[in-house]
């Protein structure tokens, strides 16, 4: 086996519609850190599903609902950090507004 530590998800803007942002593909994914940036000057909001392979994003797979970040505020979302992602598995988002969040994830892929 083996392991390679790697950028998830680059840094961006995340979307105000649900967006997949990565997808674990032929491999195992551990998740090591996910954050998040409120750079706007007002509160803003995001959500975070980790989907099993073949699934949809949908309350079932809600991990954080509606995380209200305030202006300049940085969250690490100790609730995603630690999870595996099987193959076809992946993580998708959706922001309240669309120009508020930068999200930047990276994790260990294992195959």
């Amino acid at each position: 086996m083996t392991t390679t530590n790697t950028v998830l998800i680059p840094a961006k803007i995340a979307e105000n519609a649900q967006t997949s942002q990565y997808t674990s593909t032929n491999a195992v994914t551990l998740i090591d850190k996910f954050t998040a940036t409120n750079y706007s000057g007002t509160a803003a909001t995001l959500s975070v599903n980790l989907v099993a392979a073949g699934g949809a994003a949908g309350d079932a797979n809600l991990i954080s609902k509606t995380k209200t970040l305030q202006p300049s505020e940085t969250y690490t979302f100790p609730e995603i950090v630690g999870h595996v992602l099987t193959s076809g598995a992946f993580i998708s988002t959706i922001a309240g507004t669309a120009t508020a969040i930068n999200i930047r994830a990276s994790g260990r892929v294992i195959s």
